[in-house]
């Protein structure tokens, strides 16, 4: 066996983990997944092949309009929410102060991400409230009355967004931060000693170096929040009615409430092909605006 096979299988050997959990986790749900599209089943009973009545359901839906309009929704509020403010955080946190005050703001800003989604979110419910929560108290303060924040279509997504970028802007602080730490110094020194202001120094030099991490920030944020879940579910419920419920809540619904696995696939392939279709776009366009060149 010469040294270019043996090499070969000890790649192979190292990528075995990792396959097998792919295997595992995703391959296999994914075309359980395409396989129960046509079919009808609810655990209980043997599956039955139905064809595409799950494909002619999904189109006669008239709540999956809905969910998907508040997924839309969600994606456009939340994305420039975490994709901006935890670059700002991270450029806040980046300037020239006390390592000792950076290691406490990423502490700061990084706990919540670790916290338990289920413990906290009971948490914000009551800051939610309306009739004693802490968030209307400090309204009524300033004189505001009482605002409904999880029984109102109008306020249920600003009261989602506030959780959401307490709970998970830490993720984007991270990464920003990490890219940052890793942009040479010289490059400032140099541009401001050719008269860059600071504005001229992060449109110049920051941004273009941060790029990469800024593309992966909004794919990954894309992604997360077509996929919202964990919020709506645990401070809303999805409701007042269906206002903030979103597509895997529905799924969720449909697939462990009613019991429909065939229609619930049916549904998660086309938000999976939804999402596909936008990182894909992403994809495409990043080419005219990440620069992956750091010499």
């Amino acid at each position: 066996m010469n040294k270019k096979t043996k090499d070969t299988i000890v790649g192979y050997l190292f990528l075995a983990p990792a396959l097998l959990l792919f295997l595992v986790f995703i391959a296999e749900p994914v075309v359980a997944s395409v396989i129960l599209s046509f079919t009808k089943y609810n655990v209980i009973t043997p599956y039955q092949f139905i064809g595409l009545d799950n494909f002619r359901q999904f189109f006669e839906d008239d709540r999956l309009g809905l969910v998907y309009w508040n997924t839309f929704k969600f994606m456009l509020i939340l994305t420039p929410l975490h994709v901006i403010m935890g670059l700002l955080l991270a450029l806040a946190v980046q300037r020239k102060i006390a390592k000792g005050w950076k290691y406490f703001y990423r502490t700061v800003f990084y706990f919540p991400v670790l916290a338990t989604s289920a413990a906290v979110a009971v948490a914000w419910s009551f800051i939610y409230n309306k009739d004693f929560g802490i968030m209307n108290y400090f309204l009524s303060l300033f004189g505001i009355e009482a605002i409904p924040w999880m029984q109102s279509p109008n306020w249920v997504y600003l009261a989602v967004a506030v959780y959401s970028f307490w709970k998970f802007i830490g993720n984007a602080f991270l990464y920003y931060f990490i890219g940052l730490q890793n942009i040479p110094e010289t490059l400032y020194e140099a541009a401001e000693i050719d008269g860059a202001d600071k504005v001229q120094r992060f449109f110049n030099i920051t941004l273009p170096m941060l790029s990469p991490m800024l593309f992966f920030v909004l794919v990954t944020t894309l992604i997360g929040t077509t996929q919202i879940f964990d919020e709506p579910y645990l401070i809303t419920g999805g409701g007042p009615g269906d206002a903030s419920r979103s597509v895997n809540m529905y799924i969720y619904e449909i697939a462990f409430q009613h019991h429909e696995m065939g229609f619930a696939s049916t549904v998660s392939i086309s938000l999976f092909l939804g999402i596909l279709s936008i990182t894909a776009l992403q994809f495409a366009f990043s080419k005219k605006w990440v620069s992956y060149d750091q010499e």
